[in-house]
């Protein structure tokens, strides 16, 4: 493990339309001591032609190919796997960060001692137009994220020479099941709350889906984190609170 490398997980499957973006976005980082470990998940599009055009330009890029898709839990967990870094974050192929990301959050990691932080981030579109800014809680704690999950994705960082690898589960909202993993372990943690990254907001959410994900939800509660009926139910009525609450603020 490298003491202040970055490792940035990155799952790919067919991201062509947006890749490029995505690396740019690295690359323009005020803090460079980073790895960017791309996991392609058997795209079938030209993805891998321009991933591997800036593995050439710039070793500190690495593409992984798996030889059979399942999906983007298992594919950072792969790159989780093979990461060299004292920090793991994270960075979807279709999602932006803004140059001063690594700089300020590495930077507010020491300074506060922190395992765990995050920030605010803009919602986009296709066409990089900012729809609004996600703002976040500058203080939370492990009940805060059983009530709603206050991390993005494209946001967090963990350290690893606090708490070690830790990997996500592949059962549907993998990435909040990980940061409700590590604030349990925690207890508190801080953010910053100003925009640091960007992430891409494509098509709404269909009903099935939100369905789908208040299953996986209620499946977290009763079956990884052992809450009871009633716990479960009471949580779970918060996190359906706090989601309309975000979405009127759309």
């Amino acid at each position: 493990m490298k003491n202040n490398l970055v490792s940035i997980i990155t799952p790919s499957y067919n991201s062509s339309r947006f890749i490029s973006q995505t690396i740019e976005s690295v690359l323009s980082q005020t803090y460079q001591y980073w790895e960017m470990l791309i996991i392609d998940d058997c795209s079938m599009d030209n993805s891998n032609d321009i991933i591997s055009k800036y593995t050439k330009e710039d070793n500190r890029i690495k593409l992984i190919k798996l030889e059979t898709n399942n999906g983007p839990a298992v594919a950072r967990n792969i790159g989780i796997k093979e990461a060299k870094g004292q920090y793991i974050a994270f960075l979807d192929s279709d999602d932006l960060w803004k140059p001063k990301k690594l700089e300020k959050q590495i930077k507010f990691m020491k300074e506060n001692k922190l395992w765990l932080t995050y920030s605010a981030y803009d919602r986009i579109d296709k066409n990089n137009n900012i729809l609004n800014n996600k703002s976040v809680k500058e203080v939370i704690n492990y009940e805060d994220m059983l009530k709603s999950n206050h991390i993005g994705n494209l946001t967090g960082i963990y350290d690893c020479t606090k708490m070690g690898k830790l990997y996500m589960d592949d059962i549907g909202h993998e990435d909040y099941l990980l940061w409700l993993k590590i604030m349990k372990q925690i207890e508190t943690t801080q953010g910053i709350n100003e925009s640091l990254a960007q992430y891409r907001v494509l098509t709404d959410s269909l009903s099935s889906n939100k369905i789908k994900a208040l299953k996986w939800q209620w499946h977290i509660y009763r079956n990884i984190v052992k809450l009871n009926v009633f716990d479960s139910s009471y949580y779970l009525l918060h996190y359906i609170y706090n989601a309309i609450i975000k979405r009127n603020k759309r």
